[in-house]
């Protein structure tokens, strides 16, 4: 059990890492549109040849599991990995988001997601239909993402993009969160965005 929230708690060290990505999009690169586009798609197709590699060269694969291997969650060793998702899922919301929205919902992965499994592990108590989330952890991804979007968006924006990453992050349907997080957030925020 310790070795297991050991493991999560390096995942999510590493997941709050990934901040980098919507930051240097919007302080390295000043939102190049372009430039960011052209620079995910080279990671993720990086990304996706490793996977290739790694599901079908056992010494590449071998050699992966010994760096990798111990975060690596039981689903991931037959699927794609985490990163390759969220590179997949970044690559979507630069090509077809506003920048601003494309950066919070981004950023709403690594913030959201993370101290939601953080608070959960650490604080939850109330399981929340059946599932392995807590009502402590939905409200930590939604604190966390809400008071990260108030300094980006607008306070109602702000309120519905926290509010979609939450429900995503809560959400059952069997579809990884490094994918789920941004796409419904981002729609969320596309669609507040016309009305607001």
């Amino acid at each position: 059990m310790q070795e297991k929230r050991l493991k999560e708690y390096l995942r999510k060290a590493i997941h709050l890492g990934s901040l980098i990505i919507p930051f240097g999009y919007k302080y390295l690169l000043g939102f190049n549109r372009r430039l960011g586009f052209s620079i995910l798609l080279a990671a993720f197709c990086l990304s996706f040849i490793i996977e290739f590699y790694r599901h079908w060269q056992k010494s590449f694969r071998h050699t992966f599991y010994r760096f990798f291997g111990r975060i690596l969650r039981r689903h991931e060793l037959r699927d794609f990995t985490g990163a390759t998702y969220m590179l997949f899922t970044d690559v979507i919301c630069v090509a077809f988001f506003e920048p601003t929205i494309a950066f919070c919902c981004m950023a709403y992965l690594s913030i959201g997601d993370t101290f939601a499994a953080l608070v959960g592990m650490g604080m939850g108590k109330r399981k929340i239909l059946g599932t392995d989330k807590t009502l402590e952890g939905s409200l930590a991804c939604f604190a966390s993402t809400l008071i990260f979007g108030l300094f980006y968006l607008p306070p109602t924006m702000a309120v519905v993009g926290a509010l979609a990453a939450t429900f995503a992050e809560l959400s059952i349907v069997p579809i990884d969160d490094n994918i789920k997080i941004p796409i419904i957030s981002g729609l969320a925020l596309s669609l507040a965005n016309i009305f607001v």
